[in-house]
């Protein structure tokens, strides 16, 4: 196609009626044709849990301006195939205008290369197309959709631009019975028109407060597309509106008045910088074809890789459900409220183990059996324990989900994974595997020679036999709280009292700290053993042995008695300690696990090999 015929084909004067003719644009210019002039991929966003989805800059010209655009996700297509280059032509079929820090923006949401009119060098000589004064600068959302961190968590005001779906004279957005949607991902405060297919995938239970101004009544939903998430929330008349109208799973066409502002951080785990407030002329009904928009959308991480996610980050994890623990309760601090808890332990094939609480209706009602492959989205990374987990309010809890992943795990766990050995978390950041640096196998007599642990500590590992495990104060009572893991008082009325988190508690969680002596055939040892270890040696919690302490002597000395010539595998520390006057070394065990034979006889197998020895 010659460069005339190109030329003829380019809507001039499109990009002008776009940002400042918005009433009038969709029937001067149904389809704008504009040529490509540059293509450049934004660098990378690092979050929490991984790169956020790659994102383009791209300069297109109507001969008389040209403007910067940035392509939505579903709109990389035109990337990835490799007919978007440098020159060729686009027809733009749905795009949002908008008004960013001075600069028109045009967020190009679909978009076809009209191939047929060729590729060629810049037509004319457009002038840059300037934003008009009484626009100011405003932080476009959805997850740094520019591909920068966001200046200004305020809002701020900002010249409405035009919001115009689909192609075609007359086509135009509708507030009601818009048959042409909206990716949640380009929903902002400056989009008017616009109706949205979304899925519920979370709702909460209504929530009331009660104030000296007043009281009232919320509850949340989030919504799932293609494109993206959002959070979207009802209060008071809304309620009644639309609670019983949503259901979790169900899709829905959702069309404004439907407020856009800024998303409340602390309330929400979803990578968007905007939340939907319903309004009470906001339209929501139920979509017939429920199969186009996606169930679920996770960003797994495995249970390994925690040791390396930022504390109080929100993560998505799936894995084996390897123990469920019983629903026990906690008093807030804040407010006095008795919250219920249930603690579960997940494990993967990472050969790692990780520890996860679900609270409220979630610990109470949780029926999973032990086994259950389970998919947790939105939970919140805790150092407690190394490392360990909390499910939001706003996450949600999939059994046995129809996945991928699950499917592997599942696989995984059946074949081989029942009957292997995992390593927690518990102080994993000082650890070799947490450096890159292999510890060592050691045997008693070498950890004394080499005086492990007199000038810097070192970790070891050791295999060895328990003979001897002391009864007296094998346990403490504990803190119950998240995060909290310090004595409780017996206040004498029932209620132990924590003076860190200013609660008193029912009862205490009791948590080892036990002192066992090992051997080997080069000598002896004495190990400090917390809570995760002791539960390994002893094959039940601290809670449990107290009340076999308590109610039952003949049985209590019984059970230690059965602990004693278990053969373990121990990752440990040596660390020079100051007791008063005097300095010793203190070997403590940061995890245990039973021998794993199998692979101590392939160990073997091979050094046999290396040494050349045959039968």
């Amino acid at each position: 196609m010659s460069v005339a015929a190109a030329q003829q084909a380019i809507t001039q004067g499109a990009l002008d009626a776009i940002f400042n003719d918005p009433e009038h644009v969709d029937q001067r210019f149904p389809v704008p044709v504009l040529q490509c002039l540059q293509i450049k991929p934004l660098a990378p966003q690092q979050g929490p849990v991984g790169q956020q989805p790659e994102r383009y800059r791209v300069v297109l010209s109507d001969i008389r301006n040209y403007v910067q655009c940035m392509l939505a996700t579903q709109a990389n297509r035109i990337i990835h195939d490799g007919s978007l280059v440098r020159g060729s032509l686009v027809r733009v079929k749905s795009y949002q205008a908008n008004a960013v820090k001075g600069k028109n923006i045009l967020i190009i949401l679909d978009a076809d290369v009209a191939s047929e009119l060729g590729v060629h060098d810049r037509i004319g000589e457009p002038q840059a197309f300037e934003a008009k004064q009484e626009s100011t600068n405003t932080a476009i959302g959805g997850s740094n959709f520019y591909g920068v961190k966001t200046e200004s968590t305020a809002p701020v005001k900002s010249e409405p631009m035009p919001s115009r779906m689909g192609g075609g004279a007359g086509t135009s957005s509708h507030a009601n019975g818009n048959n042409v949607i909206y990716p949640i991902e380009a929903l902002s405060p400056y989009a008017h028109k616009w109706t949205i297919k979304a899925r519920v995938t979370q709702k909460s239970d209504i929530k009331t407060w009660h104030k000296a101004s007043g009281e009232g009544k919320l509850f949340s939903v989030n919504l799932l597309d293609e494109s993206g998430e959002i959070r979207a929330t009802g209060f008071n008349e809304q309620v009644d509106q639309f609670y019983d109208l949503l259901q979790e799973g169900q899709v829905f066409y959702i069309s404004n008045p439907c407020r856009v502002s800024l998303a409340k951080k602390q309330f929400t785990n979803l990578p968007n910088d905007y939340e939907l407030t319903f309004e009470r002329d906001t339209v929501i009904e139920k979509a017939e074809d429920q199969s186009s928009v996606p169930q679920l959308r996770f960003n797994f991480v495995n249970i390994q890789e925690l040791q390396n996610i930022e504390k109080d980050a929100t993560v998505d994890v799936v894995g084996v459900l390897k123990e469920v623990g019983d629903v026990s309760q906690i008093v807030s601090k804040n407010s006095g409220k008795p919250f219920d808890k249930r603690e579960l332990t997940l494990v993967d094939d990472t050969q790692f183990s990780v520890r996860l609480t679900v609270w409220g209706k979630t610990a109470t009602s949780f029926s999973a059996q032990p086994e259950s492959i389970v998919a947790f989205k939105g939970v919140k990374v805790s150092d407690f324990g190394g490392r360990s987990l909390s499910l939001l309010s706003s996450g949600t809890m999939t059994v046995d989900p129809d996945i991928e992943e699950a499917h592997r795990l599942k696989g995984w766990y059946d074949s081989q994974g029942r009957t292997d050995n995992f390593a927690t978390h518990n102080n994993m950041t000082s650890m070799g595997s947490a450096t890159g640096r292999v510890d060592q196998t050691k045997v008693i007599a070498q950890v004394k020679d080499e005086n492990l642990g007199m000038e810097n500590p070192d970790y070891f590992n050791l295999k060895a036999t328990i003979v001897y495990i002391k009864q007296d104060n094998f346990a403490y009572p504990a803190c119950s709280s998240e995060n909290c893991n310090k004595k409780v008082i017996d206040q004498g009325d029932g209620t132990w009292r924590c003076e860190k988190c200013d609660i008193a508690h029912p009862r205490p969680q009791y948590r080892y700290i036990m002192s066992v002596n090992v051997n080997d055939h080069t000598g002896q040892l004495w190990l400090s053993c917390f809570d995760d270890v002791g539960r390994v040696i002893m094959g039940m919690t601290a809670d449990e042995l107290t009340e076999i302490k308590e109610n039952d002597e003949d049985r209590f000395p019984a059970i230690f008695e059965a602990a004693n010539c278990t053969k373990l595998h121990f990752r440990c520390r040596a660390k020079l300690d100051q007791y008063g006057e005097n300095q010793r070394v203190r070997y403590q065990v940061m995890s245990a696990s039973p021998i794993d034979f199998r692979a101590e006889a392939l160990k073997l197998s091979d050094m046999i090999k290396q040494f050349a020895i045959t039968s």
